[in-house]
């Protein structure tokens, strides 16, 4: 089983978000399971259960993990095939973003269309090595500082452009034989950290703090 494995197919899309289904996923990500293990878990008749799982199989997102015998009847032991999943914007690539439309270094909506490229490509360069039964070699930073002010931040992120662009440059062989084009991106923003939830108010997804 994969740790995460990225849905580039629409109809796989639509599969993975039907609740049941979902729940389903997430089920077998812990352990192999039957139709008849997980009726009960999901609430739904045996049979209807299996018709779920044949989907999902259908789509590549669960697969045969054994058989076992069970009085008369043989139960298939299904497992997912990742432990978890991300759906690529080329599910929805006529609309998917496109972050060379516009550059702004401080739109919170350019940087999610940076995000959402970096899942796309990522997704396929390791379909790709996949099926090429090669390693993709990656890198990837990620920390948390906190700052005393917003000069301080700004400040920062002075610096860190600074130090990267230098970097670029003292680097980039544009003309070098045999190299190979790699894709850069840092990204700062607020925290996001699950909100507390109390008795006078219903719970929120998360809150944002800076």
């Amino acid at each position: 089983m994969l740790d995460v494995t990225v849905i580039e197919d629409p109809a796989a899309a639509a599969v993975s978000l039907d609740p049941i289904r979902a729940q389903l996923l997430a089920e077998l990500a812990v352990g192999p399971a039957s139709a008849a293990m997980l009726a009960g878990k999901v609430g739904l008749p045996r049979q209807k259960v299996n018709y779920h799982l044949k989907t999902l199989e259908r789509h590549g997102l669960v697969e045969l993990a054994g058989e076992r015998r069970k009085g008369n009847v043989t139960e298939r032991l299904m497992r997912a095939t990742a432990a978890s999943y991300v759906i690529s914007p080329l599910a929805l690539a006529a609309v998917q973003p496109d972050p060379d439309r516009f550059r702004d270094q401080l739109s919170a909506r350019w940087l999610l269309a940076l995000g959402a490229r970096l899942v796309r490509d990522v997704g396929t360069l390791i379909t790709g090595a996949t099926k090429a039964r090669k390693r993709l070699a990656t890198y990837a930073l990620d920390g948390e500082v906190r700052f005393a002010s917003a000069a301080d931040r700004a400040a920062f992120i002075q610096e860190l452009t600074a130090g990267v662009s230098a970097l670029i440059r003292k680097y980039d062989a544009p003309d070098a034989e045999g190299g190979r084009d790699h894709r850069i991106v840092v990204a700062v923003h607020p925290t996001v950290k699950p909100a507390t939830p109390s008795p006078e108010t219903a719970p929120a997804a998360a809150e944002l703090t800076d």
